[in-house]
């Protein structure tokens, strides 16, 4: 009946074998790309979720879910099939929460976590994962991911002006280490934005010292989902999409260019039961994620690289212990501080969204139509803007460009 599951190719590794195949290069491409991960990205959880209403005890346990939840994914998925499968949150989903809590509670959120797990499930257990990727229009699908994710790149505009003294230099330094990939390559933009801004903040003396010296373990909020049709037409479709779609394909294409076979099937089983734990502690779906997997890949040798996964998972559960602490600290920062560090990390993926909108020349109208109506930011029947936009943006292109469709 599963016949389509992918079955590891490999036999399971023992400790020693693991310890025997693991080495410095797999170590430094772990934490690199743990960095990464919990500096932009959980940024942009805490953009999202302060400007939705949320407690800080609902985001440390947010935090704590993407983190516990899926460092667990990640080991066993990369342990079994031996190969580096890092698994994460889908960040367009992440946005794609932050227009939906201006209307809806968080509980309501919830529930369209739950239900964008089963659909998930189901997809990866069915195997239609792959004919779900290649009916949709991808320049229609990223049209709205980049109306959701433009907001972000005006967040740098407005807060250089609101405050030059924490902006600008956290610019500068991104920048600065963008002009050369050398440079990059040894101290990541968005870290290094990240330390020149700590820096900014502490000479200011704008953090708040009571943060300081609290460690703190993790203590996760469960929350009752309601069940609410507005909040499942609004998300669950959407955020599918960008698990399946955006994240997964994106991370499949990593892992495939270095060269390794990642079972895609199976991967989307492992989105869909992440992210029904992950939903547990109000966190948003799983995905496998693209830029972690290409730093996991982008050095030493290909049968070795998913000791170096293994190493992430472990560092991920630490931090996701250690999350009130985190978040804490960043939450202690001024707004500014967090405005910029979300938006510089989301720059090249709204650059990629845009590129993927209208570079290929096809479903352009489509698209545009997609992205003005998210962008326009008006939802109808209590659901949100980029629902609409997809809808929209197929329509237009349903009528206007019958033959992309023809020719795909």
């Amino acid at each position: 009946m599963f016949n389509h599951l992918e079955a590891p190719t490999a036999a399971r590794r023992s400790w020693r074998q693991i310890l025997s195949d693991f080495g410095s290069t797999y170590a430094a491409n772990a934490l690199i790309g743990f960095i990464f991960a919990a500096t932009g990205p959980v940024a942009i959880i805490l953009s999202v979720g302060t400007g939705g209403g949320l407690s800080p005890e609902e985001l440390a346990s947010w935090v704590f879910g993407v983190f516990f939840v899926n460092g667990l994914v990640t080991l066993l998925m990369s342990w079994r099939f031996t190969t580096p499968l890092a698994f994460g949150w889908t960040i367009p989903g992440t946005v794609l929460v932050g227009p939906a809590l201006q209307h809806l509670s968080f509980a309501e959120v919830i529930g369209a976590f739950y239900a964008t797990s089963a659909l998930i499930l189901v997809l990866g257990l069915s195997g239609w994962v792959k004919r779900v990727m290649a009916a949709l229009p991808m320049p229609i699908v990223m049209g709205m991911v980049a109306g959701v994710f433009l907001r972000f790149g005006l967040d740098i505009v407005r807060a250089l002006q609101s405050d030059v003294a924490i902006a600008a230099p956290m610019v500068a330094v991104f920048l600065l280490l963008s002009a050369r990939a050398d440079w990059g390559k040894r101290l990541p933009p968005v870290i290094g934005a990240l330390l020149v801004g700590a820096l900014a903040v502490a000479v200011s003396g704008r953090l708040d010292a009571a943060a300081l010296g609290q460690l703190t373990l993790a203590q996760p909020v469960i929350q009752a989902p309601v069940w609410s049709f507005a909040a499942m037409l609004e998300l669950v479709v959407p955020l599918a999409i960008t698990v399946l779609v955006v994240q997964n394909g994106q991370g499949v294409a990593v892992l495939k260019n270095a060269g390794h076979e990642p079972p895609v099937n199976m991967i989307a089983v492992a989105c869909g039961i992440g992210a029904a734990i992950s939903a547990v502690f109000g966190a948003v779906s799983t995905c496998l994620t693209g830029p972690t997997n290409g730093l996991l890949t982008s050095s030493g040798e290909k049968p070795r690289h998913y000791t170096g996964a293994l190493m992430f998972g472990v560092l991920a559960l630490l931090f996701g212990l250690m999350a009130p602490t985190f978040t804490g600290l960043m939450l202690a920062a001024p707004k500014e501080f967090i405005m910029v560090l979300g938006g510089l990390a989301m720059l090249r993926v709204l650059q990629g969204a845009f590129v993927a909108s209208f570079g290929a020349g096809k479903f352009s109208l489509g698209a545009l139509v997609s992205l003005l109506v998210t962008v326009a930011d008006i939802g109808l029947f209590n659901i949100g803007a980029a629902f609409w936009g997809l809808v929209a943006g197929f329509a237009v292109s349903w009528w206007m460009e019958r033959g992309d469709f023809q020719h795909r």
